[in-house]
């Protein structure tokens, strides 16, 4: 059996943003995972500065699109 989606499938389990749509125990769980993997590995490490300006700039942009809905 093939597994690939085709465009009609693979369309409508996505937004119009392109990003796949997520449950929120979906993104519960992602979260826990990411963050026990930063701690473990990047916690004790500072973060650059061009890491910082990205943080920044995704946070204005997630502000802005809140604003927009």
């Amino acid at each position: 059996m093939d597994q690939r989606l085709n465009g009609l499938e693979r369309d409508a389990e996505h937004d119009g943003d392109a990003h796949p749509t997520l449950t929120d125990e979906t993104c519960y769980r992602l979260g826990g995972a990411l963050r026990s993997l930063y701690e473990g590995t990047c916690d004790t490490q500072p973060i650059p500065d061009s890491q910082i300006d990205l943080l920044l700039r995704l946070r204005h942009k997630e502000r802005d699109r809140r604003r927009i809905d």
